[in-house]
């Protein structure tokens, strides 16, 4: 009997109720008043119907009210916040309603700002430098991000890959860093003998109640180059300013002893005087030379017609040019990429090549424009390429050793890369690259 109770709704309960309740109180007063069998249930029934449907009438608004709960609460339950309740009446469920309906707006409100949260962050940590890796409490990866696929050598998405699937993709360094579990360098020896230095940090947490380990890879090689020509620069300017407070007294003195010596008969002197004005003047130079690598202005951007560039530049070296120029606008400053593609031919000329195995490459690429200079000469060795890009290191005898140093700081203000790259395929040489974004 209770569970055929419990089975009915609201609505027939309250219904039950009435009905029980006129049953009570009518049966009493029939018997008191000596009503026969028939007349009582005549009476009972008549009551019992107007009950029912006054009963009825009545309860139809709590009826719809709870109805309406329910549908909205489904829509909760679904996630769905956008549906609002259109029970309005002036009593206890429409004013329940009325809440439900202002909780709603509210929580849709919010989810909407979630989402757009949650697409920034998205869209930020896919374009982020930094590979990240989530792996769950069952060895998959729920996550990843575009450096990721680049940094495990994938074609295709990492989510859903085993931890083991995953070491089979990437550098036995890299798995290695991972197998530690702890933050740390570690190196990824490249092609081309390049090196680059990478930091790991890892971190555990609770996502839907579950174990998860996230792994962050950031490159340091390009950072602690930057910070390396940092230090460079300072010295340089320390330099630069010393020898600038003496070259200036000295070049006054040597004027005033010329002056001097003028009625004198001593060639000798002359022979000194024009040693000192020659060496004060190669000092001129070489500080003025260092000076513009110390202290390199910022590019002014414009669009750059390279058929006019190369054309100007073909003029002082003599290349050939290779593969098609880019359709696509550059915006660079013009005048830093003339002095770096300079730079990158005289030492092309320098390295004993043939002039015909010279070749410039302009190639449109999908995130910017690629410049390659090749030659046909000696390359580099693991030692000279570890140490080419640094400050005043050079394998010549008269180098100043901020040829590449300078392209390499043209190629970072334009927030590109440089790279150097022995010829494969049994060819000997080298290849430079410039990347513009």
């Amino acid at each position: 009997m209770n569970l055929s109770i419990d089975r009915l709704s609201t609505r027939h309960k309250l219904q039950l109720a009435v009905i029980t309740s006129i049953v009570l109180v009518l049966t009493p007063i029939l018997l008191l008043l000596g009503a026969t069998s028939i007349q009582s249930l005549i009476s009972l029934g008549f009551a019992i119907c107007i009950g029912w449907f006054v009963s009825a009438v009545l309860t139809q608004s709590v009826n719809s009210g709870i109805q309406a709960l329910e549908t909205g609460l489904l829509n909760f339950k679904d996630g769905e916040f956008s549906s609002l309740l259109a029970y309005s009446a002036n009593d206890e469920l429409g004013r329940l309603c009325d809440v439900y309906n202002q909780t709603a707006e509210q929580l849709r409100q919010e989810k909407q700002w979630i989402y757009q949260r949650e697409l920034m962050l998205d869209k930020v940590l896919q374009s982020s430098p930094q590979a990240l890796v989530l792996i769950d409490s069952t060895d998959h990866v729920v996550f990843s991000n575009y450096s990721a696929k680049l940094l495990f050598n994938s074609d295709s998405k990492l989510e859903g890959l085993m931890r083991h699937a995953l070491y089979q993709c990437a550098e036995e360094q890299v798995r290695q860093a991972m197998e530690m579990g702890r933050d740390g360098l570690f190196h990824l020896k490249q092609e081309q003998d390049e090196t680059q230095t990478w930091h790991l940090s890892t971190g555990e947490f609770l996502l839907n109640n579950q174990q998860h380990k996230l792994y962050i890879f950031k490159q340091l090689t390009r950072e602690l180059s930057r910070q390396e020509v940092a230090v460079w620069k300072k010295v340089i300017r320390i330099i630069s300013h010393e020898l600038n407070n003496s070259l200036g007294p000295m070049s006054s003195m040597l004027h005033s002893g010329q002056l001097l010596s003028k009625n004198l008969d001593e060639p000798r002197l002359g022979r000194v005087f024009s040693t000192m004005q020659e060496r004060i003047s190669h000092l001129n130079e070489f500080v003025q030379g260092y000076g513009k690598f110390a202290k390199l202005p910022k590019p002014k951007l414009e669009v750059i017609e390279w058929q006019g560039l190369l054309d100007s530049v073909q003029q002082q070296w003599h290349f050939t040019l290779g593969g098609c120029l880019p359709l696509k606008s550059c915006y660079t400053d013009k005048v830093q990429i003339e002095q770096l593609l300079i730079n990158l031919l005289k030492n092309a000329h320098e390295s004993g090549s043939a002039q015909s195995a010279i070749c410039v490459k302009v190639e449109q690429k999908e995130a910017g424009t690629l410049l390659s200079v090749e030659d046909a000469g000696k390359g580099m060795n693991e030692a000279v390429m570890a140490n080419a890009l640094i400050p005043f290191y050079s394998t010549k005898a008269s180098g100043s050793g901020l040829g590449l140093a300078l392209c390499r700081e043209i190629a970072e203000a334009h927030h590109g890369q440089l790279s150097l790259h022995n010829r494969g395929d049994g060819q000997t040489g080298l290849v430079v690259q410039v990347f513009i974004p």
